[in-house]
């Protein structure tokens, strides 16, 4: 299951995996592809909010490749919401913790 922040849109989760599936890519090659179906400057405009926060490199003259905070993402192994930290916390029962296991004297 993936994780994704409030700031993200289907179209994010369309680029990420196609710059994984394909090494890297640019606006103009994910449009081409049909994979990624919307027009160069919304795909460029996204490549960008997914560099800011980290799941995209920006290699330069429009040429993505994916982080490995994309990486992750793609993974469900972190959340990209602004106000919860990356990792995905575990449910499950570990036991009281230090502060919790102590004895009334």
């Amino acid at each position: 299951m993936r994780y994704s922040g409030g700031w993200m849109v289907l179209a994010d989760d369309r680029i990420l995996e196609f710059i994984r599936n394909e090494g890297s890519g640019s606006p103009k090659v994910m449009a081409d592809s049909g994979y990624v179906r919307y027009s160069r400057g919304y795909i460029s405009k996204r490549c960008r909010k997914l560099v800011e926060h980290g799941l995209l490199n920006d290699l330069g003259n429009g040429v993505y490749t994916i982080s490995e905070r994309g990486e992750k993402y793609l993974d469900g192994e972190i959340d990209t919401s602004e106000d919860r930290p990356d990792e995905i916390e575990s449910h499950r029962d570990s036991g009281p913790s230090a502060g919790e296991n102590h004895e009334q004297v």
